[in-house]
Parts: C-alpha cells; sequence; structure tokens
C-alpha cells in the first residue's frame, strides 16, 4: 500500500466496461485506491476495440487488478457478492438493472455491508428517460453540445470522449463526498451520476446566456465572439496558432509587442466593446501582421507579452511535448503486446507533486489467483473453479 497517496486503504470492486465506469476507477486507483476491475472470463470486450475505440482500455484501466470471473455462474456471483460485501465502493455502469438482476443491486449489499458507497454510471438521472440505453454520443446530440460544437445544421461530436470522462469525475466527486459522510455517519450510501446531466451541466454557460441576453447562443463556429482578437491565425510557413486578448490591458500590451501603436492609440479601439464592433477590420490587420513572422517568433513574442496563446497541435504531438516531459505528465506504460508507450496520468498536484501510481495496465485476470486467495479460496477450489471456466 503508497501511504503518501490520498485513498489509500479504500478498497473498490468495479463492474465496468467502455469508458465512462472505468474513468471512475481510473482516478480513484491514481489517488491511491486498491481497485479491482471484474472482468469476463477472456477479458473485457473494450480490450479488443479498434479504431477510435482502441485507446480506451489503455487509457482508462492502469494501476487496477484484473479478476476474471463467469457472473452468470452462480459461484462466480457469489464469489463477486464476497468481495463487494467487504468493499469499501462498488462502480458499475451497465444497462440499468443489470446488476439488480443479478443480486447485487445497492440494497442487497448495503443490508450487509452498510458503510458500502455505490457509483453508477448511467445515461439519465431519475426521470422519464432513465430506462433508456446512451452513449456519449448520444448525450452529447441530446443534450446541445453537439449543436454548439459544429456549424449551423451539422451537430458535431467533440474531439474526445469529454462526456464520458467528465461524467466519470461527476462520479468520483460523488463518492469523495459519500466518503466524507461516512466519515461523520458510519453510513454509505449510493450516488449516481449520468451522461444526459453531465452534458447539460457543460451547456449551462448557453442557457444562461439566454436567460441574461434574450437570445440563444449560437453554434460556436459561427458565434458572436466576446472578444475581437480571438481566434486561429496562419504564421509564416503555414502554421497554426490560436491568439486571445482579452482584456483592455492585454490589448495595450499585444499592440506594443506587435508595433500597432496607431491601433493602440486610436480611440475608436479603446474599449473591448469597441473593438468587438470593429472585429474584421482588427483581424484583417492581425492576420496580415502574423502572416510575416515565423511561429517561434510570435510565440516568443506573446509568451514574452504575457498574452494567451497557443500552438495548433494534435494528440500525437504530445509525446514530445517538453511541459509534459519536464512535468512528468506522461508515464510509462506497457500495452498488452508488449510495446512501451507513455500516457497522461491525472492532471492534479498535491503538495506540490504529481500524484498517480506506476501505470501499469493488467492483463486480462492476471490477478484472480492473488484476490481469491486473499478472499480466503482454497487452491483446490480455485483449480476446479478454473477448469469449470467460473474464473
Amino acid at each position: 500500500m503508497n501511504t503518501a497517496l490520498p485513498l489509500a486503504g479504500i478498497t473498490v470492486l468495479e463492474f465496468t466496461h467502455m469508458v465512462m465506469g472505468p474513468v471512475v476507477g481510473a482516478i480513484l486507483a491514481d489517488l491511491g485506491a486498491d481497485v479491482v476491475k471484474v472482468e469476463p472470463p477472456g477479458g473485457d470486450a473494450t480490450r479488443s476495440l479498434q479504431g477510435s475505440g482502441a485507446g480506451y482500455f489503455p487509457m482508462f484501466n492502469r494501476s487496477k487488478k484484473s479478476l476474471c470471473m463467469n457472473l452468470k455462474d452462480s459461484r462466480g456471483l457469489a464469489l463477486a457478492r464476497r468481495l463487494a460485501l467487504r468493499s469499501d465502493v462498488l462502480i458499475e455502469n451497465f444497462r440499468p438493472g443489470a446488476l439488480d438482476a443479478l443480486g447485487l443491486s445497492y440494497e442487497s449489499l448495503s443490508a450487509e455491508n452498510p458503510g458500502l458507497i455505490y457509483c453508477s454510471q448511467k445515461g439519465f438521472l431519475a426521470g422519464p428517460y432513465s430506462q433508456r440505453t446512451a452513449l456519449d454520443e448520444v448525450a452529447q446530440m441530446m443534450g446541445g453540445l453537439a449543436y454548439m460544437t459544429g456549424p449551423p445544421g451539422r451537430p458535431l461530436r467533440a474531439g474526445a470522449s469529454v462526456v464520458d470522462v467528465t461524467g466519470g469525475m461527476f462520479g468520483v466527486i460523488g463518492i469523495l463526498a459519500a466518503l466524507q459522510q461516512r466519515h461523520l455517519t458510519g453510513r454509505g450510501q449510493k450516488v449516481t451520476s449520468a451522461l444526459f446531466e453531465t452534458t447539460v451541466y457543460l451547456v449551462g454557460q448557453h442557457m444562461a446566456q439566454l436567460a441574461v441576453t434574450g437570445q440563444a447562443a449560437r453554434p460556436m463556429p459561427v458565434r458572436v465572439s466576446a472578444w475581437a482578437i480571438y481566434d486561429v491565425f496562419q504564421v509564416k510557413g503555414g502554421e497554426q496558432v490560436f491568439v486571445g486578448v482579452v482584456s483592455d490591458a492585454q490589448w495595450q500590451s499585444f499592440c506594443s509587442a506587435f508595433d500597432f501603436a496607431a491601433l493602440g492609440a486610436d480611440p475608436r479601439y479603446r474599449t473591448n466593446s469597441q473593438r468587438v464592433q470593429a472585429r474584421e477590420v482588427l483581424l484583417a490587420a492581425v492576420q496580415a501582421r502574423f502572416a510575416t513572422l515565423a511561429k517561434a517568433e510570435l510565440i516568443g513574442r506573446l509568451e514574452k507579452a504575457g498574452l494567451p496563446f497557443a500552438p495548433i497541435m494534435r494528440p500525437e504531438d504530445l509525446f514530445e511535448d517538453p511541459h509534459l516531459a519536464a512535468g512528468g505528465g506522461l508515464a510509462p506504460t506497457v500495452l498488452p503486446d508488449g510495446c512501451a508507450t507513455r500516457l497522461p496520468i491525472l492532471p492534479i498536484e498535491m503538495a506540490g507533486r504529481r500524484t498517480g501510481r506506476d501505470g501499469a495496465l493488467p492483463a486480462a485476470g492476471e490477478h484472480t489467483l492473488e484476490i481469491l486467495a486473499d478472499l480466503g479460496v482454497s487452491e483446490e477450489e480455485t483449480a476446479m473453479l478454473r477448469a469449470e471456466r467460473v474464473i
């Protein structure tokens, strides 16, 4: 046990697949919890996804123990129940009622383990939609995020599983709050987070915009920007850099950094509102100036002036990012095929240090014998269960 991590000593039993549920366990594991992932014999089907799903399992299942077990066999189910009754936290993200039908409902387990915190990750919270099946993309479409991301008439999901990941984060927040309440009451509780409500929370700023202005938010590609200089610009050589100027003080710094003395002194552009009204004129002048500058020179001036900027990067570029390398933001991981890589760790610092585990990715069933031995299952019984494909 790594007692330096904040959740050391917390035991977690995970019945999950895909992304949302595994994210919960991944975060808890990086915070020091002992997470056991229950997989069907042969392993979670997420392990073998192709295309855009190929990275799901290695990203969200490091630092866990893998237990392969057939829950359709009464003996496997009994072992799973024994594990749940000695766990602090249980995580599940299967269809509504799936674990209940197996006798692994919160009500059943908490009757014998009153301290259990039972986290369900669903498509929808309580309401008319609660029995529907949902995915990240379903939630993005239904919750207005895809509408806001794509151009008018072309809803577009975000370029990562943002709702799955954020929904998992909300699940962790609920678990941590429940752990704190358990310190006070001695009792656990059921915690549920959901894809749809997570998406609604993410677009809440656009709902508030309507309430404040009386006008519905337009999709981001055609939105009325809150700032004049807040865009992607092409530099010498064709590369792109995003630059934002979001205050009157930054406007003056920007004009000084790029020799726009006349613009900086012009009373027509003194305030942000005035600059937004003249946005097209200002953007044209800025783009013309930036087109004469190499990327390195532009970034150097922006950084020196303390202005917000970002070179346009691809995910594959981040493997060589010097900031991530210096800060330890990528941890070594060995993939199932033996290939060594580096993947992002938990993006927080605690006590001035990045927190996290070694990032080891378990093979399917790698820890089955260890976990069953700890549960008190004899070697003879384990051998029989393996021979009969229960584990």
